[in-house]
C-alpha cells in the first residue's frame, strides 16, 4: 500500500484495510455549562472528550483487514486506529465499528463505508 501525506489506517490483527480513501477524523469536547444568574455572560468548562473516524473504501472481498473489519462489526469487537503520516506511526487508539455498508453501483467500482467512535484516549507513537 502506498502512502502520501497523513494516512489513517485501520489495523486488524496486524493487517490494514485495503484501499482506503477519503477519512475523517472527528474530535468533539462537551461543554458543562457553569454559569450563574448573578451575572449575564455564560461560564463553560470543558466536559467530556470524544472522538470519530469515517472512511470511504474500494471493496476487497478477500482482503483479509476488510474481513476482520466486517467480524468486529457482526461481534462487536475492537480495532485498532492508527494514524501514520510520512511512514511514521503519529498515535493509535481503540475502537468500535458503529456502521458498515457496502454500495455496488452500476458501471462503477463497489466500494464500503465505516463508521467508528473511538474508546478512550489515543496514545503517542507506536
Amino acid at each position: 500500500m502506498s502512502m502520501n501525506g497523513t494516512d489513517i489506517l485501520i489495523w486488524i490483527d496486524g493487517d490494514a484495510v485495503g484501499s482506503q480513501r477519503d477519512v475523517t477524523l472527528d474530535e468533539t469536547t462537551e461543554e458543562i455549562d457553569v454559569s450563574s444568574k448573578d451575572q449575564r455572560e455564560g461560564r463553560y468548562l470543558p466536559g467530556r472528550y470524544g472522538a470519530t473516524m469515517s472512511l470511504d473504501a474500494l471493496y476487497v472481498p478477500t482482503n483479509a483487514a476488510y474481513l476482520a473489519l466486517q467480524a468486529a462489526m457482526r461481534n462487536g469487537t475492537f480495532v485498532e486506529v492508527v494514524v501514520i503520516e510520512e511512514g511514521v506511526v503519529l498515535e493509535s487508539a481503540d475502537a468500535i465499528v458503529t456502521s458498515l455498508g457496502r454500495t455496488g453501483p452500476d458501471q462503477s467500482e463497489a466500494t464500503v463505508s465505516c463508521a467508528l467512535r473511538i474508546d478512550g484516549a489515543w496514545v503517542s507513537g507506536s
